[in-house]
């Protein structure tokens, strides 16, 4: 493995606890280091590079964007801008569209359109309402609205108006409707991915679509890691057969090109006015350019198709390999969003992992995380079989 320069990271600050191994360049579903040693990517840059690294339609467009117009500034029209959010909301059934660089943009977009439409109802405190062991990212807002203790320690005080309830569990939505008069909206992941692959109950989405209406709520759904394709539709919420009022996007939306986007439908999609919120670079062309050519590969090859068919052959032969095994409790997930519950502790599973020659994550302590290319080969679904089942036999015999 190719350790990392201490004159480099020296000048860095210690936000991360990097692993050992510097990647040089990447092809398809591989991650190559700088000894030439290649590493099976199953957490696809955690979520984003759904199309695989150095895919030639998004390289080519970065590349003739770059040499044509990077940014103009949204003080201009966009045409790129405007044509992507014309996809996306075409895709969604959504209304309206408004760009910035990351999930966690999106998210705080998300927040201020509801607080912003809750001021117009009269409200003093618009409050939200936002599950357990979800994760919204990293911005003061964000942690605020994130159940996860551990992001949000050391940065109170927190931003106030989120009420905390339990994921998949209506009863206790249902309880702060009859308890709490200024509740706006209903902020949740359709799958909880930091939380450890958290899927709900076919019914909790429909549900929450029918509270927020008669509520006359905001139903938001955070589709940053679930969304485009991942777990088999276009966006998570559609096997629900559900449109939310606000959808939160990232992650694969450049395949690696810094953007995110908040669509709106109904009343939310005319909240915002001009002054109400903006980005410098966000929706610049350059990430509109690469987002449309992702889109445009997504479509053509049928990738939310291919993310169900894989995701079967993955859980299937996972639940095969590791049938019986006394470390592990289950394996979940939709389409090509699967966990794997372990029965012991394994802290430094990342590392291990990177000695098999294969890249994921632990979530919530125990789950081992996988998010791999929607263009993964059967071949190398089958190793990514081989290679998990291989580690967590290491982590059994040797615990952490």
């Amino acid at each position: 493995m190719n350790t990392t320069d201490t004159q480099t990271t020296d000048h860095l600050m210690t936000t991360y606890a990097r692993l050992a191994v510097s990647f040089e360049r990447g092809d398809g579903a591989w991650l190559i280091d700088g000894q030439g040693r290649r590493y099976l990517d199953a957490l696809c840059g955690i979520g984003v590079t759904s199309l695989g690294h150095a895919h030639p339609a998004v390289a080519e467009a970065v590349c003739q964007q770059a040499r044509t117009l990077i940014h103009s500034s949204n003080l201009y029209g966009i045409t790129l801008q405007q044509q992507l959010a014309n996809r996306l909301t075409a895709l969604a059934g959504m209304e309206r569209a408004f760009f910035c660089n990351s999930g966690a943009e999106a998210v705080e977009a998300g927040i201020k359109l509801a607080r912003l439409h809750g001021h117009t109802q009269g409200y003093t405190l618009p409050t939200i309402i936002v599950a357990e062991h979800s994760f919204h990212g990293r911005t003061l807002a964000t942690l605020s609205a994130t159940g996860n203790r551990k992001v949000q320690a050391g940065f109170e005080p927190l931003v106030q108006g989120f009420l905390r309830v339990p994921y998949n569990d209506m009863a206790a939505i249902e309880t702060v409707a009859r308890n709490t008069s200024e509740v706006v909206a209903v902020l949740v992941e359709p799958v909880q991915g930091e939380g450890g692959i958290n899927i709900p109950d076919n019914d909790y989405l429909p549900r929450l679509r029918a509270l927020c209406d008669s509520k006359g709520w905001l139903l938001m759904l955070d589709e940053i890691q679930t969304g485009l394709c991942r777990t088999g539709r276009w966006f998570a919420h559609q096997h629900a057969g559900i449109t939310p009022d606000v959808m939160l996007l990232a992650k694969a939306l450049g395949n690696g090109v810094p953007i995110g986007a908040c669509l709106a439908a109904g009343p939310a999609a005319a909240v915002f006015h001009p002054g109400n919120h903006g980005s410098t670079f966000g929706g610049n062309p350059l990430a509109c350019r690469a987002a449309l050519a992702v889109l445009d590969t997504m479509e053509q090859q049928q990738l939310a198709a291919r993310a169900t068919a894989l995701g079967h052959q993955l859980r299937r032969g996972l639940r095969d390999r590791l049938a019986g095994h006394p470390a592990v409790r289950e394996v979940r997930g939709l389409g090509l969003m699967i966990g794997i519950e372990l029965t012991i502790a394994c802290g430094d599973l990342t590392r291990r992992a990177l000695q098999h020659g294969i890249l994921c994550s632990l979530q919530a302590e125990r789950v081992i995380r996988l998010l791999p290319p929607l263009t993964l080969s059967d071949d190398e679904a089958q190793l990514i079989i081989e290679r998990i089942a291989a580690l967590i036999d290491d982590c059994a015999a040797q615990p952490a």
